[in-house]
């Protein structure tokens, strides 16, 4: 009888607790919701965020706010994220750079890809685009590399910092092409392109977010989209399957993640209001003129993604030698 007792006291507590949980999430959200954007403001992590917090503001009935907190190589954020408490109001905006490239970059990583976060939705993703400042001479892609072959360890290039995709990215078109580039990192993209527009850095590997309106005026080279087709907002830039080099191609994500934890009321909820919101008709326009591509993902197709990425992430990094240091 005394064991019968204790099950129905088990039973009681954990059908409490559930009911507990699906309150709170029916209850969810009654306060502002904060986007932590482990990017400074400009390029394709921040652009997402806003292209995101204001349609999900008039979805979810709540302010959701974005907060960039830039930082060790994205590493501020993800850490302050998953420390968060687990309630569906501190939610991280996941660059794949840091998310798939810092666990073979550190060996000790203060957070892990997917034991700290429980993933809500793919939110979207962009090609790349290798950009070169006018003083370079050259005109297409083939040009360019045989002009850094013969100029070994004079062009430099600009990252978005250590790890992230534009510095994995350039380091195997480097190995790719067999060209010498010295990596000059920067602390996100904004910084990034000023920069690069100013002729102190002659080449960026970066999303369209951050090079489109300065190639579409002239202020920068587009020798080559990194993706298998070209880009609508710069249609005259070839592929680099076009441009001679099939073998290279990049692409970049950015996700919504939640601290591990989150109950899973709160997550479908988010989820179903993620999905709303990117559907607007608006939001896809803007995300066009911004140059980024709209790609929902549910939660388990994000799992799936992330857990296949990974290994391949830290194959390409440990054959281009990348480190953090």
């Amino acid at each position: 009888m005394k064991k019968i007792r204790l099950v129905y006291q088990v039973l009681a507590i954990i059908g409490f607790a559930l009911t507990a949980q699906l309150a709170n999430a029916q209850a969810f959200p009654d306060r502002p919701i904060t986007l932590v954007v482990p990017n400074p403001p400009g390029g394709l992590v921040d652009t997402s965020a806003r292209l995101l917090s204001e349609p999900l503001t008039r979805v979810i009935g709540q302010p959701v706010i974005v907060d960039n907190k830039p930082g060790a190589s994205g590493n501020t954020a993800y850490q302050y994220v998953a420390k968060a408490k687990p309630d569906g109001y501190t939610l991280l905006i996941s660059y794949s750079g840091y998310h798939v490239g810092n666990p073979a970059l550190m060996d000790k990583l203060p957070w892990d890809p997917i034991k700290d976060f429980s993933p809500i939705a793919l939110l979207t993703v962009s090609t790349n685009v290798i950009a070169v400042h006018p003083s370079v001479p050259v005109n297409n892609l083939k040009e360019f590399i045989a002009y850094a072959k013969a100029h070994p360890g004079k062009l430099n290039y600009a990252s978005q910092g250590n790890g992230s995709v534009s510095h994995i990215g350039t380091e195997i078109f480097k190995q790719t092409t067999g060209i010498d580039m010295v990596h000059v990192p920067y602390k996100g993209s904004g910084p990034a392109i000023q920069d690069v527009l100013a002729g102190q850095v002659q080449v960026f590997i970066s999303t369209p977010p951050s090079l489109m309106q300065h190639i579409q005026s002239g202020k920068l080279k587009g020798l080559a989209v990194t993706g298998k087709n070209r880009h609508p907002g710069i249609p005259n830039v070839p592929t680099t399957a076009e441009a001679g080099l099939p073998s290279f191609q990049l692409e970049s994500w950015v996700a919504l993640y939640a601290p591990a934890g989150t109950p899973a009321p709160v997550i479908t909820k988010l989820t179903d209001s993620v999905k709303q919101s990117l559907a607007l008709p608006e939001v896809k326009e803007r995300a066009d003129a911004a140059g980024v591509e709209l790609r929902y993902l549910t939660p388990a197709a994000t799992d799936a993604m992330l857990k296949k990425e990974l290994p391949y992430w830290n194959k390409a990094i440990k054959a281009a030698n990348i480190t953090l240091d």
